[in-house]
Order: structure tokens, then sequence, then C-alpha cells
């Protein structure tokens, strides 16, 4: 079974050009890390890979092993920004799954005991708000 061909206007391959303006939190050379625009907790961030790949079905293994240890970085970094109870990562591959951006990332967003996320409503939110969400996780990873 093939899957479509990646897509290079994806909106997250236009932030990673910076032709979309995003809220980052981390860069190296493989990957970005920056605030969804439309967060199901505080602090919900995504982690995601230069290289193209519609997802995590036909990701470089190689990349895709950079990219989970800055998932794991991040994910302890969020944990303390927000002195949250837990994380949540998820990841999802083909519409089915519930892809909406077909270019591989993974969601990571902390978890309060008693909290349950937000809907992923399409409002999105107040950028002074991602910005000082933002100023929080990096401190945390200095």
């Amino acid at each position: 079974m093939t899957s479509a061909a990646y897509d290079d206007n994806n909106i997250f391959a236009k932030i990673l050009r910076g032709e979309i303006p995003s809220h980052r939190v981390y860069e190296d050379d493989q990957t970005v890390v920056f605030m969804d625009v439309m967060p199901q907790a505080p602090g919900h961030v995504l982690v995601v890979p230069k290289a193209a790949s519609r997802n995590i079905l036909d990701a470089d293994p190689a990349s895709l092993s950079h990219t989970i240890t800055v998932v794991q970085k991040v994910a302890n970094a969020v944990k303390e920004a927000f002195d949250a109870d837990g994380v949540f990562i998820a990841q999802f591959n083909e519409p089915s799954a519930g892809q909406t951006v077909f270019h591989l990332h993974f969601h990571v967003i902390p978890r309060h005991e008693g909290v349950a996320l937000k809907p992923h409503s399409g409002k999105m939110e107040d950028g002074a708000v991602l910005a000082a969400n933002a100023d929080k996780i990096r401190a945390e990873l200095a």
C-alpha cells in the first residue's frame, strides 16, 4: 500500500521555512518546537522534524530517532514549566487516525489531574498567551 506524496506546502513546512509566524520554543539542526496555536492545554507544543515526511510511516529512522529524543527533552521541560502531573504525547498517522497536517509532528501536552483537555476547536489562542507560555518552556530548557 502506498501513501500519498509529501506536500511541501503544508502549514508546518511553511512554518519551518518562516513563511508563517510561530512561537518557537526550541530549535536545533534537525527539529523545531513551537506552540500549538489551538492548544488543548496551556503549554501544548508541537515537535516537528525539519526533514520532509508525511508521518511516522515514511519518516527517515535517523530523523525519527533524533526527533523522539527532542520530544523527551521538551516533555520534561513542559512538565516542569507548567507544574503538570503528567505529559500527554500524541502522534497521528493518516486521516483515519486523526492526522490533519501531513508533516510528521508530535503533540506534547502538559496534563493536570482532573482537568480535561480542551477540544481542538479551531479557535486560536491569544498571541501574548502563547508567547508567555513559550517563555516559560524556554526557561526550563535553558
